[in-house]
């Protein structure tokens, strides 16, 4: 009778995850975090993107979601003329369009999660989103694409804003 050979089980390596690269920016507000954490989400991965669209969220709002135009804090229901929310929608159909969205996902006007819901969905920002998630421009070129979405008159500060998020903004690495 001849011995069969043993059998030795080869157990493979799992493959090593591959390292996700996240932005983070640890000096930001919470506000600040969720949005930098939804545009990621999105597919937006360039930081002069990133920062170029959270400068501009800093201008119109200072990040409070529930600003009318002028500075009081009224919520949806309560702003009756001018821009509302992050990046102040100003037109009727802009704002309207807020309302519409909230409904239709179940969410609140108000909130900082509807409102990047809505600036994500919005046919203004579709206008321009496949150039701001293509990676490779300056803020400058970045800038000139958010004014085409954002309709702003007056420049303000956004520039300024987006250089010192690039700045403030870091990449971190996390396995996927």
């Amino acid at each position: 009778m001849s011995e069969e050979p043993e059998k030795v089980a080869i157990r493979k390596a799992a493959p090593e995850k591959p390292k996700e690269t996240r932005l983070i920016c640890k000096s930001c507000n919470a506000n600040e975090k969720i949005a930098l954490q939804k545009l990621q989400d999105h597919g937006i991965r360039d930081p002069k993107a990133i920062s170029t669209i959270m400068g501009n969220i800093r201008q119109e709002s200072t990040f409070v979601p529930e600003v009318c135009e002028g500075g009081s804090r009224t919520g949806y229901h309560g702003c009756r003329s001018g821009g509302f929310g992050l990046i102040q929608w100003t037109s009727e159909n802009r704002f309207r369009g807020l309302g519409q969205h909230a409904r239709k996902i179940g969410g609140d006007p108000s909130t900082i999660q509807t409102q990047l819901s809505y600036l994500l969905e919005e046919e203004d920002w579709r206008m321009i989103e496949d150039r701001m998630m293509k990676p490779g421009k300056t803020i400058d070129d970045y800038m000139r694409l958010a004014r085409k979405w954002i309709r702003w008159g007056h420049h303000g500060a956004r520039t300024a804003y987006a250089y010192d998020y690039l700045k403030r903004i870091t990449v971190a690495e996390a396995n996927a």
